[in-house]
């Protein structure tokens, strides 16, 4: 049994053997330029025909093989020259990030290679028509099945709607149910009196002393002597004045 991935004879074993889960006989491979942006990849530049960001590179066979060995279960997309079965580039199918789909074409993807020595690199694939690549899509979802990729996203989808669940419990009261309030002194805790420290604190706060009790303001504030009458001082008449009449200027 060969390795579609590195074309090394592998150990047989009465469990082993391989399966062919996609094959198609006419794929297009361009080298792309590297990702941008968060967005994904977008196959309308590649060959645009004006200006194409992208280089088609080679023409062969796609296939995906499902491998089953002594050593476990491995599916491999593998491109190879259409006549001679010669190994062109080989995408070891480990995580569903090897295989992503252009974001404004159902037929072009982009396919993260894996040559000797674990070097890497992403080339684009395009199909000629939709339906083998809509084959190509469910054989890749087949595959998904095989190496546990869906059990294991299906068991964290489970986890997180369990802890939602848990979250969302009711808490409202039920047919029947009461709530008793005990109101009253008992169990109430006494207001602490500002005391000691706390009080030299609040009086920290002013720099003038507060005035004393109203009670005894008249008694702290001295009395004003009237000013006192010069010696010499002249009568209102002498000074020019007069009362008037009927004295209405007194």
């Amino acid at each position: 049994m060969i390795d579609p991935a590195t074309g090394r004879t592998l150990p047989e074993s009465d469990t082993s053997y391989q399966r062919i889960l996609f094959v198609t006989p006419t794929l297009h491979v361009y080298g792309i330029p590297p990702l941008s942006s968060n967005r994904g990849f977008s196959a309308g530049t590649w060959t645009s025909p004006t200006q194409p960001t992208a280089q088609e590179i080679f023409t062969g066979r796609l296939r995906i093989v499902e491998t089953t060995a002594e050593t476990g279960i491995k599916v491999d997309i593998v491109i190879e020259d259409p006549n001679t079965g010669d190994l062109f580039a080989a995408a070891p199918y480990t995580s569903q990030a090897v295989v992503q789909q252009a974001n404004d074409s159902s037929r072009f993807f982009a396919v993260r290679v894996q040559g000797e020595g674990g070097m890497k690199a992403t080339l684009g694939i395009g199909f000629e028509d939709r339906s083998p690549a809509f084959d190509f899509s469910i054989a890749l979802t087949e595959a998904r099945k095989v190496l546990g990729f869906e059990a294991a996203s299906s068991t964290g989808t489970k986890g997180g709607a369990m802890l939602e669940q848990e979250n969302k419990q009711d808490f409202s009261l039920k047919e029947g149910e009461k709530i008793h309030i005990q109101v009253g002194s008992k169990g109430r805790r006494a207001v602490p009196t500002n005391t000691g420290p706390a009080s030299s604190d609040s009086s920290a706060l002013f720099s003038i002393a507060p005035p004393p009790a109203g009670g005894k303001s008249d008694e702290a504030l001295p009395a004003v002597a009237p000013p006192p009458q010069s010696a010499g001082g002249r009568s209102a008449q002498e000074l020019g004045f007069d009362d008037g009449e009927f004295g209405e200027f007194q």
